[in-house]
């Protein structure tokens, strides 16, 4: 059976018959089964612990989407948050969902405002890549020359106002993208050495804004989705 024909329900299904209630020990009797087989009785053995094809193609499709889970929870948590964050009268211009360049410039642009989502579970220790993504979608919108608001949606606040409030050097948020790091030299100089050097004069620029209690299932989402 091709991958593309098992549908989900039937994908995880079959895997967990195959793994039964304890993958560790499944893979341990599978082990022993196969002790002593020959080509002769191979196909009989892998046969009765359920080692198919279909199997495969099913770990193979859950795996896939699995790899997309981000995307699925980036998107849905934008859309949710809508109804949450649209004022009466607001209207939508476009709202970016898919990960990577999608030629918009940010995730979403209504009349009113343009906004950025960052749906991450902070765990308040040194979180340098995060720190990099947070800081480059502030920088964003903060240079962005609109005459409307501007919004950066987090899962809690405390974390992303603290880094912004701190010491970490602007050299090190930028130290993966070369072309943003020299644009940011050439406009600010020596005026801006850190990260709060350049936070605390816009900190009003962009509004910083917790979406957890809108939608409190991205919480968890955004938590297991990264124990993937």
């Amino acid at each position: 059976m091709a991958t593309n024909q098992i549908e989900l329900t039937a994908a995880i299904s079959a895997l967990q018959v195959f793994c039964g209630p304890d993958l560790a020990q499944t893979i341990e009797r599978i082990e022993a089964s196969l002790q002593n087989t020959t080509a002769d009785t191979c196909g009989a053995a892998l046969a009765a612990c359920g080692s198919r094809a279909e199997v495969l193609s099913a770990a193979g499709l859950v795996k896939r989407l699995a790899g997309q889970i981000h995307v699925i929870i980036h998107a849905l948590g934008i859309l949710l948050c809508l109804p949450r964050i649209l004022k009466p009268g607001e209207v939508i211009e476009y709202v970016s969902l898919g990960a990577g360049n999608t030629g918009r410039p940010f995730d979403l642009e209504t009349n009113q405002r343009i906004a950025e989502f960052k749906f991450i579970r902070w765990q308040g220790g040194t979180e340098p890549i995060r720190q990099n993504a947070l800081f480059k979608d502030f920088y964003g919108m903060a240079e962005y020359p609109i005459e409307k608001q501007k919004f950066l949606y987090v899962l809690g606040t405390e974390v992303p106002e603290k880094f912004f409030n701190g010491g970490r050097a602007i050299s090190s948020v930028f130290s993966r993208n070369v072309k943003l790091w020299k644009e940011f030299e050439a406009k600010f100089g020596a005026q801006c050495r850190t990260v709060s050097d350049y936070y605390l004069p816009r900190k009003s620029a962009v509004v910083i804004h917790d979406v957890s209690p809108f939608v409190p299932e991205l919480v968890d989402a955004a938590t297991e989705s990264e124990e993937l």
